[in-house]
This record gives C-alpha cells, structure tokens and sequence, in this order.
C-alpha cells in the first residue's frame, strides 16, 4: 500500500512539472506571437504611411513620404532582426557604417538590379537609383526583381515599388533619367559614400567614371557581363588589369586620351573572351527600323546575348565588394598576374641560383615552387616591390618575369615566405649592397610598405 502511494505521489509530481513546464512553454509561444503581432503591425503601420506597398511614395523621399533616421536603424527592432546575420558577421559597429551609407547605382539593367538589390538587403540606408530605360519582357532573364507586370514601367521606379516591400526603412530615390555631364551635379551631389557604374554604354560610362575621379569620389564600375558563360572567371581588379574585355579596352582608351586618367578605378570583369557577338537588328515588321526602338537617339539597339546568370553575379560581386569596403572589412583581392606554373619554377630557380651565389649554398632557402607562387602572386601582384603601379598587363607581364628575381629583404634571416621580395636584377644588385637601416633613413615609405607586405606572410603562414 505504501509502495501505491508512492507512485501516485511520483505521478502527481511528474504531472506537476510537466504543467509547469506546459505552461512555461505555452507562456513563451504567446510571447513570441505576441512580439510577431506586435512586429506586423508596425511593419503594416509604416508600409500604410508610406502610402501603401505599392503606392507612389513607398520607400521614396518625396513629399509625404516617410523619412527615416539612418543613424539609428539598427534601434529598430524588426530592422535589427532582418539584419541579425550581417551584425553577426560584420559586429554592431561595421554594419551600422553600412546603415548610415548613402550609394548611388547608375544603370539598373541585369548587373544593376542585382548590385543595388542587394545593396538594400545588406542594410544600406540610402539608395539614389538612376536609370533612362524602362522594363522590356526580354529582359526578365537577368532582373533581379522584375515581373511581367512592371513591363514597360522605368527600371528605377520597378525597383523603388519591390524594394520597399523588402526594405521599407531605406530612404530610396528613383530617377528615370540619362546620366551625361550636365547631370553630374545633381546625380553625384550629397557626398555618396559609393557610386556604381552599371552602364554599358561607352560615353557615358566614361563621362560617369571620370566625374567620380575627379569628384574624389568612391566607384566601382562593372565591364561587359554579356556573350560570358563561365562564373569563375569574374574578377574584381584595377582597370589596367582587365584582360579579354573589349569594354575594359575602349574604356580605357577613353578616360586616358580624353581625361588623362590611367587607372586607379576598381572594376568587376570577366577574364573569358566573349563567346558571341553583337547580333543584328530584327524587327518585327518590316516597316520598322532601329530607331524605332531607341529610347534615347545614338543608343545601340543591336542585341547582346546575355546568359542571365552572369549579369547577376556581377552584381552580386559588386554588392559585395562595395558593402565589405563601407563596413571597413579588410581583405585582399585576387591579383590578376597571368603566370603559369614554369614562371614560378624559373623563379625558384633563380633564386637558389642567387643565394649560392652571394651565400655559397642554397641551405637557407626555406621556399618551394607553390610557395614562390604565393610570394610572387599573392604578395607582390607578379611586379618588383619598387613597381607596384600595375602598368605592365597580359604578355609584358609575361615578359617582364624574364627580368625579375627572388631575393632576401633581411640578409641576417634565412629566405623563407616572410622575407623574399620581387625585384629586376637591376634592383636586387643595388640591394644586396646596402642595408635595412639605410634604406628606413632613405626610404621610409618603402620600408614601411614592405614590412607590412611581409608582416601579412607572417600571419597567414602564421609564422
């Protein structure tokens, strides 16, 4: 009888935790919807006092719209959610930068529907969106937001009505408007913190870029996605190493002969030749001609077949890289040094020939052929480390390595990955015979720039 009673006593406290429990539970679900009401209803509140999702102030800066403080987004609950993974990766501090950023995106065709859509999705607190064209049916295959429905509206103003159902705190612009010089003042004024340049027209691709140089402001420009099928071939460089692009050639021709600038500007580009060619004009009746299509006189009309995918990682690309510079994360693109594996192999050795040359023996070489790549690759760009300028691309890089070796930064440690730099033979005799200490008194920029290239070996070979 005493054992019964202990097994009811048993099963009425197992049923005691277990309502304790229920309840507990049952009182954490009611807060979680309770919080999620409370969620969609200020979500519902502020779509309705930007005029509704779809209305004509929804997530603009125009009269009767709703304006949002960018400097304290991440105040914001629902914002605060939305964003929770880019404030894990990046930390609270990084990603409120990003917040309170102002870009402006020039062109919103394939590669520019995707840069500024997910320029919004990464927290970015003011868009100025500019776009001439309107939504054609052919180009659903590349947009990042478009549906039959926004046919025939302005690109800029299909983005504004999608991106406010996205993003709604965003203070979003949208310009149905040409980019040229005259408009330079009013589309590059207000200090943006980015411009991209998504145009795939020549003159006012370089008119747009040469502002933004001479303006000192930050861009990033996007070459030709078109006729490209092979995703890891797209690069992110300096204009004067992009290869195999005939817009990278023609825009650099352009801003040198016409405004004198060299280089010095980012671009997303693809090393693979293009696989077709413009294709002709096709009407669809026979009294139409080119014109007929031209938005704006002077403008192509021929086609350029595009592989929808391409487009949209360069601007997936260019979000990227444009949100990791606004949060200040620092990493090191790929350099885009055209060496094959022989090239590294005459530099290895080169250098074993060298150390027993002026050391009498090649014991003290602590580097093999993979690792010559990454020094000479990685470190050094393919170039001597007193010729970082990047001018000598494709076959004179090529070329170039015929006058280039490996050699010891500080004679007194042993040739390993933190204290090998690239010079012409030229270089490396004039600093086999002078020593650290002059060239710091002599050349103090120099020697800080190559101790911190071979402090980065260090910690990536964390030696």
């Amino acid at each position: 009888m005493e054992e019964k009673a202990r097994q009811l006593l048993l099963l009425a406290a197992v049923a005691g935790v277990g309502a304790a429990f229920g309840a507990l539970s049952t009182a954490a679900v009611f807060s979680f919807l309770s919080r999620a009401k409370r969620r969609e209803g200020y979500v519902r509140k502020l779509l309705e006092s930007n005029g509704g999702a779809g209305g004509p102030h929804a997530g603009s800066t125009g009269p009767g719209a709703r304006l949002h403080d960018s400097s304290d987004l991440l105040s914001d609950e629902v914002v605060a959610e939305q964003l929770t993974r880019n404030i894990q990766f990046f930390g609270v501090e990084s990603q409120k930068k990003v917040t309170e950023s102002f870009v402006v995106v020039v062109g919103l065709g394939g590669v520019g529907s995707h840069a500024a859509s997910m320029l919004l999705r990464s927290g970015v607190g003011r868009l100025l969106l500019v776009d001439f064209d309107q939504v054609s049916l052919s180009s659903l295959n590349r947009h990042a937001v478009a549906t039959r429905e926004d046919v025939g509206t302005p690109k800029a103003y299909c983005l504004k009505k999608h991106f406010s159902l996205i993003y709604p705190e965003c203070q979003i612009e949208a310009r149905v408007q040409l980019y040229d010089s005259s408009a330079e003042d009013e589309i590059l004024s207000g200090q943006p913190d980015f411009v991209l340049d998504c145009i795939d027209n020549i003159d006012t691709k370089v008119s747009l870029l040469a502002a933004c140089v001479r303006r000192g402001l930050r861009v990033l420009s996007a070459m030709g996605a078109g006729a490209r099928a092979d995703p890891t071939r797209i690069r992110v460089a300096d204009l004067r190493e992009s290869s195999n692009d005939p817009l990278s050639r023609a825009v650099r021709y352009r801003l040198k002969k016409d405004h004198g600038i060299e280089g010095g500007i980012p671009v997303v580009f693809s090393m693979e030749k293009p696989k077709a060619k413009l294709l002709p004009f096709q009407g669809s009746k026979e009294e139409e001609t080119p014109s007929d299509y031209q938005i704006v006189p002077g403008f192509r009309v021929r086609i350029i077949p595009v592989l929808g995918t391409i487009p949209a990682i360069f601007g997936q690309v260019m979000a990227s890289y444009v949100v990791t510079q606004l949060a200040q994360l620092d990493f090191q693109t790929e350099p885009i040094v055209n060496l094959d594996l022989d090239h590294y192999r005459v530099l290895h050795h080169r250098l074993l020939e060298h150390e027993e040359l002026i050391y009498g023996s090649a014991e003290q070489v602590l580097v093999d052929a993979e690792e010559v790549m990454y020094i000479v690759k990685e470190l050094w760009r393919g170039r001597s480390a007193r010729d970082q300028n990047m001018k000598d691309t494709g076959r004179k890089m090529w070329r170039s390595v015929n006058e280039l070796m490996l050699v010891r930064w500080d004679k007194s440690k042993s040739a390993g990955v933190s204290n090998l730099i690239l010079l012409k033979f030229s270089e490396a005799d004039a600093h086999e015979s002078t020593t650290l200490d002059q060239i710091k008194d002599e050349e103090p920029e120099f020697h800080a720039m190559v101790s911190r290239v071979l402090k980065r070996a260090e910690t990536e070979f964390a030696l």
